[in-house]
């Protein structure tokens, strides 16, 4: 006789934590992506990298921010997929591999999220 596995709150908790550290690292991206507008657009920005001797450009600076905004976003978009099918207890490799990029995110609730949702095994579908 199979015992019926009884669903708690470890993965429901595990899914908030990866959509949550998902979401704050979006708002990130935002971040990052408006620094990218206002150093291209920013006079007395420009100037300071001058003075600094600063010799590379400000394409490079802004090349370099939008590589890791591109990296963020991933990253941040695969912890709130994650944390839908942790939430829905289904596919739990998605979910244990939007944990571990959640920590990626944010490190404290992106470890909570992995192992709750790695003890949770037994209740995904």
């Amino acid at each position: 006789m199979v015992t019926p596995v009884k669903n708690t709150w470890k993965p429901t908790l595990a899914g908030v934590l990866n959509i949550v550290a998902g979401v704050l690292s979006l708002i990130g991206v935002l971040a990052i992506i408006i620094a990218i507008a206002f150093i291209g657009n920013s006079e007395v920005f420009l100037d300071a990298l001058r003075d600094a001797g600063f010799s590379g450009g400000v394409s490079l600076l802004q090349t370099i921010l939008a590589i890791v905004a591109v990296f963020v976003a991933i990253t941040a978009i695969l912890a709130v997929i994650g944390g839908i099918f942790a939430l829905q207890r289904k596919r739990w490799g998605w979910a244990l591999a939007g944990s571990i990029a959640a920590i990626l995110c944010s490190s404290l609730l992106g470890i909570l999220a992995t192992v709750f949702t790695a003890i949770s095994k037994d209740e995904f579908k």
